[in-house]
């Protein structure tokens, strides 16, 4: 692995045999937290976005099927 500072970013190669799964959750969570790192957000205020936000995707996906 290499990892390179240029002035605006931080550059990472790896070898090509690394497993992309892993890769591509280690980056959804490096993702996750370059937007959420300026946030005023309160965890208790996430939460409850975060289950509003899963009651409206469940109440959604139950009309679309005609489930109960």
């Amino acid at each position: 692995m290499i990892l390179e500072r240029t002035n605006n970013e931080i550059l990472v190669r790896l070898p090509a045999y690394v497993d992309l799964t892993e890769l591509q959750n280690m980056l959804d969570y490096l993702d996750y937290k370059e937007q959420t790192a300026k946030t005023k957000a309160t965890q208790k205020e996430v939460d409850e976005l975060s289950e509003l936000v899963n009651q409206s995707i469940w109440t959604k996906f139950k009309a679309q099927r005609k489930l109960k």
